[in-house]
């Protein structure tokens, strides 16, 4: 009669602990070890749009991180199975001693250790929460990080705007222009031609909008152009087509 067998059967499975075990098992905490999280950290790559051998130095440090949160909850998921099961084994015994002087039926059995391991699933619940927030921050983090490295200081960015706008009749920079402007703003040939495409698109899109930036932007190289021959260096000034006065389309 004192079994806690029937009972453990009966319990049924919360389905916010279902969501949070699922989670866990697509992140590569839960379940059997499987790299580590590498999915999981392909994937948040993949979503950042990130590649190369950056990516992999990456992978590894959020493989090591993952790794740590899975060690941390495996480690207090035992120790909470192991408490439970010591404490409902503690139960057991009490009611076999009690047993002796008063009936004990099966359902007092079955309230009990109901009461024991809803607690307990409340606390393993925790448990997984606390781990499935962890998980998105390191996730966030690790895709923030993506994030800045993609975004170009204000100095390349101005460099690269100089460039579109005093070029807007032709805004194609040829092989040698995009290494020289690689080199001034610090990055890679290939994010220069990235950027030019997508600046030229996004310019198509809404002229009347960048026209006002093109404006500025003639204004800067016109002061720039009145301050290098007031200097007597005029002879060596760049050429700059004028942008102010250019209808803002191009060929493509």
């Amino acid at each position: 009669v004192l079994s806690i067998r029937g009972a453990q059967e009966e319990e049924p499975t919360d389905p916010q602990l279902m969501r949070l075990d699922n989670m866990l098992l697509a992140e590569g905490v839960a379940g059997p070890e499987k790299g580590g999280g590498s999915a999981a950290a392909a994937a948040a790559a993949a979503a950042s749009g990130g590649a190369g051998s950056d990516n992999s130095v990456e992978h590894s440090d959020y493989r090591a991180k993952l790794s740590q949160i899975r060690q941390i909850y495996h480690t207090e998921l035992e120790k909470y199975e192991q408490a439970c099961n010591e404490f409902t084994t503690h139960v057991m015994n009490l009611l076999r001693e009690q047993s002796r002087t008063r009936p004990i039926s099966p359902k007092e059995i079955e309230r009990m250790v109901s009461i024991i391991h809803r607690k307990f699933s409340s606390i393993q619940m925790q448990l997984k929460q606390s781990t499935c927030e962890a998980v998105m921050i390191l996730r966030s983090r690790f895709l923030d990080a993506r994030r800045k490295r993609r975004n170009f200081n204000k100095q390349a960015t101005e460099i690269l705007n100089e460039y579109f706008y005093s070029h807007l009749s032709n805004p194609y920079p040829s092989e040698e222009a995009k290494e020289e402007l690689a080199k001034k703003c610090g990055i890679t040939v290939s994010q220069v031609s990235n950027w030019f495409g997508n600046k030229r698109i996004r310019y198509k899109k809404n002229i009347g909008k960048f026209q006002e930036e093109a404006n500025i932007y003639a204004a800067k190289t016109a002061v720039t152009a009145t301050n290098v021959s007031a200097h007597g260096s005029q002879a060596n000034s760049p050429s700059t087509p004028n942008s102010a006065g250019y209808d803002g389309r191009f060929e493509t």
